[in-house]
């Protein structure tokens, strides 16, 4: 009887389980605090994140990376992974981040163009580098980057080291820099802004736990956390 009981005990105990979200370098902070609320509502989870450049990423699932959920900073990027019914979480929006105190003077968008400033911007194919192009075009104006990153922490590092004079990054990241940098708003980024779309990533062995880590992003607190990092939600 002693055997049966511990055996049964053992038999109602959950097994530990990994969840795997592939998200957008943006959602680094934001996500961050969500992956450890979501752990504490589900015990034994564990969240495991991959961030990157959304097009890197969704080349990443579409090539079988092991993944449940997916984060893009772009419906574009999204469609890529293949995976299905993506829903709009927020948006997000361009500032020129600038080392502190500025020392290049940007006051404006135009100001990139000027060859005697060392500007960074994303990969075209990456959603910031993307944005920056539509923004650019906006405005009229032609930068000839010094780099090109594939996601825009990248290209946010290379202001804070003092290897350029200004970058095109989402305002998110500059308040993540909390400091390090400075950011300046400027009108163009309007016709640029990104929706961020989440989604299932198809033949997820967790498929429960990846809808309510997705009604997590899309609840009240979620919503909380990510106007706090500075986005827009949804």
């Amino acid at each position: 009887m002693v055997l049966l009981a511990a055996a049964g005990c053992a038999g109602g105990k959950k097994e530990p389980e990994t969840l795997t979200v592939f998200a957008a370098a943006s959602l680094t902070e934001s996500f961050g605090t969500l992956g450890k609320e979501f752990e504490k509502s589900h015990p034994g989870v564990t969240v495991k994140f991959n961030f990157g450049g959304s097009s890197t990423l969704a080349q990443q699932i579409v090539q079988g990376a092991p993944a449940d959920v997916f984060a893009a900073a772009s419906p574009a990027t999204m469609k890529q992974s293949g995976a299905p019914s993506p829903r709009i979480f927020a948006r997000n929006r361009l500032e020129i981040a600038v080392p502190k105190g500025n020392p290049a003077h940007v006051a404006a968008l135009k100001d990139l163009a000027n060859p005697a400033i060392k500007v960074a911007l994303c990969a075209e194919q990456v959603p910031c580098g993307a944005a920056a192009v539509k923004a650019l075009a906006a405005g009229g104006v032609t930068v000839k980057p010094v780099t090109q990153e594939q996601d825009v922490k990248a290209a946010l590092a290379k202001v804070r080291l003092g290897e350029v004079d200004a970058a095109l990054v989402y305002r998110t990241d500059v308040k993540a820099a909390v400091g390090a940098v400075e950011g300046i708003e400027f009108p163009e980024a309007d016709k640029a802004i990104n929706d961020y779309p989440i989604a299932t990533v198809p033949k997820t062995a967790h498929l429960v736990l990846t809808r309510e880590f997705i009604d997590l992003v899309l609840s009240d607190q979620g919503r909380r956390v990510l106007a706090d990092a500075g986005f827009t939600p949804v």
